[in-house]
């Protein structure tokens, strides 16, 4: 193998503890997955598969951070390899790539012989011992703690690999040795993360998105999963499904109560999905679910939960906090998309129910019509996340500060929301309702369209535009509203500075 990008894979070390067959298919996976990432990538690469280690040699330096986000590789390191005969060529090879490194720095030697036949004659505190004394001469001092450079070899049965960097990798097991499942998805952190952590486990994936936002919010939730397919899912092909249920969701704010909306909505979103599951044959759902998060996530909400699914509901999340969450989204590389996805919460009511008794809860979502919802699973979109997405353009939208002098203005929040504040002058429409007579509304006028985070005003504004409506929106809702109307209020003078103005002006001029 070539000295130039020259890479040492090492497995997650839950993978050298499987019985000689399963770790075989294992490690046949990793190599699998490997190859499906470098070509992904575009790299030419030569790959060697050895029994506790993978080697990849290739003449793209960026190869590295591809090979990083492949699941149950834990670590990885550039490195050179020479042929060695004794102690004596290891040293000297040794001294040739570590002794620029160590130059007047701390440093410290770490050796390992692999398994195999023949084992050399010596043992790896002979190899550092050696080769820290011939080294020594050259750095600052030896420092088996917290040393600034560790000097990195590695000996099999006819060469030795150097390195002095271990890069941390994916860890976990091989993608899919675990079977399938089904993630719901909603374009926010938690489940874009449940997501990940379920792959790391070696569960490969297929994902579905409930629609109620429209299609800007279904752009926002495919970016997220293209970003998470095309950067993790080597050696898997994941499909995202979209199911529309809006109709649906208006037939439950008919027959259900409202205390139950928010709980009920979720229960709709687990039969649709268990519906898709069964169909595509996968055993299992996954959520990023975590408890105590919202009201619909207490843990009896979520054992009522548990009995409307046909089929168990994983969640990694389970009891994670949120800053975990928000960490590991970074860490990902999903955070910056799932962050202008917020959560679509459209059916918050005033008193969500906290502590559902499932007996209770099942007869309310009982009076759901589940042929409404097998017609929506069936006029399902497909895409191929890992493949570029062609997203079409979303409406056109405002800022707060360009309001236009004679607008309607029309907040698509609930009567609760819009009372407890609202932009000035603005007309109350909460939005499935508006969803039902924006057709019968006056064309005439300059519609202004305002929700909770622009999801709904977004999408309402896309269907008025296409009906002829002079008709606008503001993407980043209530927030940026809020910040608007303080900007507008007149700043209070200071008391001295008014007093004193007062004064100014009883004074007799000349």
């Amino acid at each position: 193998m070539p000295d130039t990008n020259l890479f040492l894979l090492r497995f997650s070390g839950e993978i050298g503890i499987k019985a000689r067959r399963t770790r075989h298919r294992f490690t046949r996976q990793i190599a699998d997955s490997i190859e499906d990432a470098l070509a992904s990538a575009g790299v030419s690469f030569e790959l060697e598969r050895q029994w506790s280690r993978l080697f990849v040699a290739t003449e793209d330096p960026e190869a590295g951070a591809v090979l990083r986000r492949v699941f149950g590789l834990q670590s990885l390191s550039p490195a050179i390899v020479r042929p060695w005969v004794d102690l004596d060529d290891i040293v000297a090879h040794g001294l040739e790539f570590f002794a620029s490194a160590v130059a007047g720095r701390r440093f410290a030697v770490r050796a390992r012989r692999t398994s195999g036949h023949p084992q050399p004659p010596f043992d790896s505190p002979a190899i550092e011992r050696a080769l820290g004394a011939a080294l020594l001469s050259s750095a600052a001092s030896v420092d088996l703690d917290d040393p600034e450079v560790t000097a990195g070899v590695e000996v099999h049965a006819d060469r030795v690999y150097f390195f002095t960097d271990k890069i941390a990798g994916a860890g976990g097991l091989p993608m899919g040795i675990e079977g399938r499942a089904l993630a719901l998805v909603s374009g926010g952190f938690d489940s874009a993360v449940a997501a990940w952590e379920i792959w790391k486990r070696g569960v490969g994936l297929d994902f579905v998105f409930f629609n109620l936002g429209g299609r800007v919010h279904e752009q926002g939730v495919v970016r997220v999963v293209e970003r998470l397919a095309r950067d993790w899912a080597y050696g898997d092909w994941p499909r995202l499904y979209s199911v529309d249920l809006r109709p649906q969701v208006e037939t439950l704010q008919e027959k259900v109560k409202p205390r139950y909306w928010q709980l009920a909505l979720k229960a709709l979103m687990y039969q649709a999905a268990d519906l898709l599951a069964a169909e595509l044959e996968l055993p299992a759902l996954v959520t990023g679910e975590v408890i105590g998060q919202v009201s619909s996530q207490t843990l009896p909400n979520l054992l009522a939960l548990d009995s409307t699914a046909g089929r168990p509901v994983l969640r990694p999340l389970l009891t994670w906090n949120k800053e975990q969450i928000v960490a590991a989204a970074r860490t990902i590389g999903t955070y910056e998309l799932s962050a202008v996805v917020p959560e679509f919460c459209a059916l918050a009511a005033r008193h969500a129910m906290t502590k559902a008794k499932a007996d209770a809860f099942a007869r309310s979502v009982a009076t759901l019509d589940p042929a409404a919802t097998a017609r929506a699973v069936a006029g399902r979109t497909v895409r191929e996340p890992r493949l570029p997405q062609v997203l079409p353009q979303t409406p056109g939208g405002i800022t707060a500060d360009e309001m236009p002098t004679g607008a309607t203005i029309v907040d698509l929040r609930s009567a609760t929301d819009y009372h407890a504040w609202h932009w000035p002058g603005a007309l109350n429409l909460e939005y499935f309702h508006a969803l039902k007579v924006y057709r019968s509304v006056e064309p005439r006028s300059v519609y202004v369209l305002y929700c909770e985070v622009g999801l709904k005003s977004a999408h309402l504004a896309e269907l008025m535009r296409a009906e002829g409506f002079d008709v606008r929106h503001v993407p980043a809702g209530l927030p940026a509203l809020r910040r608007a109307a303080k900007a507008r209020l007149p700043r209070a003078r200071p008391v001295a500075r008014a007093r004193k103005a007062a004064r100014s002006s009883a004074r007799p001029s000349g």
